[in-house]
C-alpha cells in the first residue's frame, strides 16, 4: 500500500502537491487521494458564470415572465380577497349575533369565497396582459415599453368590454395609466438617456 492509502494506486495530486486555488474551501490539505484530477479544473473563477448564445438577451423574455406573473397575481388576489373576506365576515357575523362554531364556519365561507373571487379576477387580468405582451413581442420582434403600455391598455379594454362602452373606455384608461406608471418606474435611466439625447 502506498503512502496515500490508495491500495497501490499512486495519485499525482497527493497531500503535498495539490493546487490550492479553490475559493471558499479553506485548507485543501484534506483532499482525498482518490480524486485523481487537478482540482483547478473544477473551479474556474474567470469568465461568465452562465453561457448565453451570441446576441441573446441576458434577461428573461415575456413568455418566461408570464408564468410567474400569472401565478403571482393569483396568489396576491387570494391573499387580498381572503383578508377582505375575513374583515367582512367578522363584521357580518358580529352584526348577526353568531357565536362559536357557526361564526367560525361563516367567516371561513367569507374568506374562501372572497379569496377565490379575487384570485380569479387578478388571474384573468394577468393572463390577458401576458398574452397581449407575448403576442406583441412576437409580432414586433422587440420587447420594450411600448409593448407594456399597449398590453395594459388592451387588457383594461378587454376586461371591461362586456360592461358597456363607458366602462370599457374607463378600463382602458386605467390600464393605460398603470402601464405608463410601470414604465416610468422601471425605466427611469433609459428615459433620462432618451430625454438628454444620449444613445
Amino acid at each position: 500500500m502506498d503512502r496515500y492509502g490508495t491500495g497501490g494506486y499512486s495519485s499525482p495530486y497527493g497531500a503535498g502537491n495539490v493546487p490550492l486555488n479553490l475559493p471558499g474551501t479553506g485548507s485543501m490539505t484534506q483532499l482525498s487521494p482518490y480524486l485523481n484530477i487537478d482540482p483547478g479544473y473544477l473551479y474556474q473563477s474567470e469568465g461568465p458564470e452562465f453561457i448565453f448564445p451570441e446576441g441573446a438577451s441576458h434577461k428573461r423574455g415575456r413568455f418566461e415572465l408570464a408564468f410567474s406573473q400569472i401565478g403571482g397575481s393569483v396568489m396576491t388576489g387570494a391573499v387580498l380577497g381572503g383578508v377582505n373576506g375575513l374583515y367582512i365576515g367578522a363584521r357580518e357575523t358580529a352584526v348577526a349575533g353568531q357565536t362559536g362554531a357557526i361564526r367560525r364556519t361563516q367567516m371561513f365561507n367569507f374568506v374562501t369565497r372572497r379569496g377565490a373571487a379575487a384570485a380569479n379576477s387578478l388571474g384573468c387580468v394577468a393572463v390577458m396582459y401576458s398574452s397581449f405582451g407575448v403576442l406583441l413581442s412576437w409580432l414586433r420582434g422587440a420587447d420594450d415599453e411600448l409593448n407594456t403600455v399597449i398590453s395594459s391598455t388592451a387588457t383594461g379594454l378587454l376586461y371591461k368590454s362586456s360592461a358597456g362602452l363607458r366602462k370599457c373606455a374607463r378600463g382602458g384608461a386605467v390600464g393605460l395609466g398603470l402601464g405608463v406608471a410601470y414604465c416610468l418606474f422601471t425605466s427611469k435611466d433609459r428615459l433620462k438617456q432618451m430625454i438628454s439625447g444620449k444613445s
